[in-house]
């Protein structure tokens, strides 16, 4: 099973924006508030569909059921994608929240629609931030749930939260149990178990065109939130060797995230390099530059330009060999049984590595 691209699932909400379209490349109808892009999911009705190839048309979810070991390797036995990814614009403020872990959801009345849930860690990798852009992630030292109950009820939840300012690239890991929301001005990437739970604390007191403010989830959002837990700082990249991507020194290898759900891997280079896989799939997120993917063989090394008539998009074939460009907002699943592949930037390339541990 080759590399596997998908239709994006657009996600309206009135603090999202346009730079989806104008800074993602995502296909943007017509409207301001577009806020997520799913690019792989398999959730309810949120399908993934396949965009082209032998498989178009086909959602995550039927890949899944039909193709356990080709799509998953040593994680077969699943029987939903345990991952989310989605790109979010922030043009405006997100609602403060708490999402429940794992152990949580099954005391919790989340079977929404018949959907099997999860919990909801997740990671954020920021692309684009404004000067005065800001995260509110954890709480600030010292509050527990008489203070935060307190606060709520005074309208005073800000006081609670601890602020972290934000430049792109920088990496937030959120776990499950985090009070958390995304300031105006800020765009990202983010990667989470596969879930749509949120219990919400606030949402800055807004009112919708009726004069009517979004429910809240008080009751719900006490018994998720993680009292010790306290401020959230970016994490710290840690570099790697990797098992999958390969190449000569000339490329970095960050590791900026690793937890129990997914790890993922941050890779910058201007060199080519190849992509062995390990029994188990892996999805690339492109966060800036230009490329190219294509599979690998010994008659095509990876220092060939892929030719002219093939740099367009969706896949093409060079010498009967396919070819995917790879640009900013670009998303690609290797499902594990995919074949050797390699990677040619064009320039500096950036891009993400994530997969289940």
């Amino acid at each position: 099973m080759g590399p596997l691209t998908f239709h994006p699932v657009l996600k309206r909400t009135r603090w999202g924006g346009r730079r989806l379209g104008t800074m993602l490349g995502k296909p943007l109808p017509d409207g301001a508030d577009y806020a997520e892009s799913w690019e792989i999911c398999d959730h309810g009705i949120d399908q993934s569909v396949v965009d082209r190839g032998t498989w178009a048309g086909k959602t995550l979810h039927e890949l899944v059921r039909d193709f356990p070991h080709e799509l998953l390797g040593q994680h077969s036995q699943r029987t939903q994608f345990p991952l989310l990814l989605k790109f979010l614009d922030a043009h405006d403020r997100i609602s403060v929240q708490v999402h429940p872990d794992d152990n949580q959801v099954a005391q919790l009345d989340t079977d929404e629609m018949g959907l099997h849930q999860n919990g909801k860690s997740e990671a954020w990798v920021i692309l684009a931030a404004e000067p005065e852009s800001q995260l509110f992630v954890g709480l600030k030292q010292h509050v527990d749930r008489p203070m935060l109950e307190s606060k709520l009820a005074a309208s005073e939840l800000e006081d609670c939260l601890h602020r972290l300012s934000v430049q792109a690239g920088d990496v937030v890991f959120v776990p499950a149990g985090t009070v958390h929301a995304i300031g105006e001005g800020i765009l990202l990437a983010e990667v989470q178990q596969t879930s749509d739970i949120t219990y919400r604390l606030s949402d800055w007191g807004r009112l919708d065109q009726q004069g009517r403010p979004r429910p809240l989830h008080l009751k719900q959002a006490m018994k998720c939130i993680d009292f010790d837990r306290g401020p959230i700082e970016p994490q710290r990249p840690e570099t790697v060797l990797s098992k999958t991507l390969t190449a000569d020194d000339a490329i970095q290898v960050e590791q900026i995230v690793a937890c129990e759900h997914f790890v993922i891997h941050r890779y910058l280079s201007r060199d080519p390099f190849h992509v062995r896989l390990d029994d188990r799939f892996h999805i690339l997120m492109v966060l800036d530059g230009n490329g190219h993917l294509r599979q690998d063989n010994e008659t095509s090394p990876i220092t060939n330009p892929v030719p002219a008539d093939v740099r367009c998009i969706g896949s093409s074939r060079a010498n009967g060999i396919e070819v995917f460009p790879l640009s900013i907002g670009q998303t690609i699943l290797l499902p594990a049984s995919c074949p050797p592949l390699s990677i040619q930037p064009d320039g500096n390339l950036t891009l993400l590595d994530v997969f289940v541990p």
